[in-house]
């Protein structure tokens, strides 16, 4: 027993130090050369500490994980809508996983330090002949899903992709269907602008990056899969019908 808990601690104190690294590596980026609106960060105030399913339009491998995780932690210390001094990165908010494909963790020294803050590694696609051959997700990365949700906030991108309007995966509906979480849909725009596409150099300054957390969605769980997923896409603002809204969304605003 003393073993693990022994293991736990050394792990968040591993976690820790690694939310440490990266957020003050990050902050000038996202608070100093560029402008960060953040809205709706009321909506995280009175989540539970775990079963808590976070659902993104994505922009970039990184960036996008990684603001997140800087908000998280800046609420945590009772900041509203803002970074502010980052000084929450003394003691960050470190029950939070996120989901992200295992070619891009394995990438490099750099993308596997990410890892150790949280990344769940799940195998999305596979190639053969320069053509896709499976999609969804694999039932032993639902299951690593899952057991994440039962202790912490998980966040998904439901495309897969950084590519705007891309189709949802269905393995988020149905993950939210078996586990029936607290849902926040997350609608994040302007860091394709900002950040190359792993989101690891800036592209530009003066960017004004937007995060803006909703409301829980209200689900009905028994629904099918196809219907929850279109709930999602439209929460995100990746649907169709947001697509033909206007031209800048082709951008990838």
């Amino acid at each position: 027993m003393n073993k693990i808990v022994h293991r736990i601690f050394r792990a968040n104190l591993i976690r820790k130090a690694v939310f440490m690294i990266v957020g003050v590596a990050s902050y000038p980026g996202l608070a100093l050369f560029n402008r960060l609106f953040i809205s709706g960060a009321e909506h995280l105030k009175k989540l539970p500490k775990e079963r808590v399913l976070f659902v993104s339009n994505h922009q970039t491998y990184f960036a996008d994980v990684i603001t997140f995780f800087q908000i998280f932690g800046a609420i945590k210390w009772g900041k509203k809508n803002r970074l502010g001094l980052p000084y929450y990165l003394l003691n960050p908010f470190t029950r939070v996983n996120y989901v992200a494909a295992v070619e891009t963790m394995k990438d490099n020294w750099l993308t596997r330090l990410f890892l150790l803050a949280g990344g769940i590694t799940v195998k999305r696609t596979w190639r053969k002949d320069g053509k896709e051959i499976r999609r969804g997700l694999d039932p032993s990365d639902t299951r690593k899903i899952v057991r994440a949700l039962e202790k912490n906030w998980v966040i998904t991108f439901p495309q897969g992709t950084t590519r705007p309007f891309a189709p949802g995966r269905k393995g988020t509906a149905l993950i939210i269907k078996e586990v029936r979480p607290i849902v926040i849909p997350i609608v994040i725009r302007g860091f394709w602008r900002a950040f190359n596409k792993k989101g690891l150099k800036l592209k530009k300054r003066n960017t004004l990056l937007s995060v803006q957390f909703k409301a829980p969605l209200k689900i009905d769980y028994e629904a099918s899969a196809e219907q929850i997923m279109d709930q999602i896409m439209d929460a995100i603002e990746q649907s169709q019908q947001y697509l033909l809204k206007g031209k800048h969304h082709l951008a990838g605003v």
